[in-house]
């Protein structure tokens, strides 16, 4: 048999594609959950796109489509699932780590869809979690992961520092909290800081 007589493998076979159905989406919705946390609008949200996708090929109605995600939406919800809170609690606690305020958090959270209440519980849950200050700690991780103020040389700090609390201010923390993260003596104050101890 020549190389041409053979079959191409199976993964350069492009995958049939029939009409767009209720369970298609369903599983969809399923397999997008198992490999990412969502929110119910990010899940919505991506469900819409799959939709219009299906569409715009002729695989489906538009309306008679869309139709289909509520049911499967209060399903995972109802199977846990969905879960806005435990989404924002979890967002809320992995953004605190990396150095992110309040403020950011909210609006990354609001952005994906989730109620300013739920967001507003999922941060104190945390925050209530957190030896000392948390917006504190959050800034001085933001130092440590920017190298800002004292992970900055000693020669460097004066003339960096407008700079520095620009970068703080963007990242969304308050001019009281960037500035006292900002003038810490060295290195070892910012760590302390970061473990929740009191510095004077």
């Amino acid at each position: 048999m020549s190389e041409m007589d053979r079959d191409p493998p199976k993964n350069n076979r492009r995958r049939k594609t029939g009409p767009l159905k209720p369970i298609t989406v369903e599983r969809s919705a399923l397999h997008y959950l198992q490999r990412f946390s969502a929110s119910e609008a990010g899940l919505r949200a991506v469900l819409l796109r799959r939709i219009e996708r299906a569409a715009r090929d002729g695989r489906c109605e538009r309306e008679e489509a869309a139709g289909w995600i509520e049911p499967v939406i209060e399903k995972f919800k109802r199977l846990g699932y969905l879960d806005d809170f435990a989404f924002a609690e979890t967002k809320a606690v992995s953004l605190r780590r990396r150095g992110d305020s309040a403020r950011k958090i909210r609006m990354t959270l609001s952005q994906k869809g989730v109620d300013a209440e739920l967001i507003d519980h999922a941060l104190d849950a945390h925050d209530q979690t957190v030896d000392g200050d948390p917006e504190l700690i959050a800034a001085a991780r933001l130092a440590q992961r920017r190298r800002l103020g004292p992970m900055r040389p000693a020669e460097e700090r004066e003339e960096r520092r407008t700079k520095d609390l620009a970068a703080m201010a963007r990242a969304g923390f308050s001019h009281r909290i960037s500035r006292r993260v900002l003038e810490l003596a060295d290195v070892d104050a910012l760590e302390a800081v970061i473990r929740g101890e009191e510095i004077d």
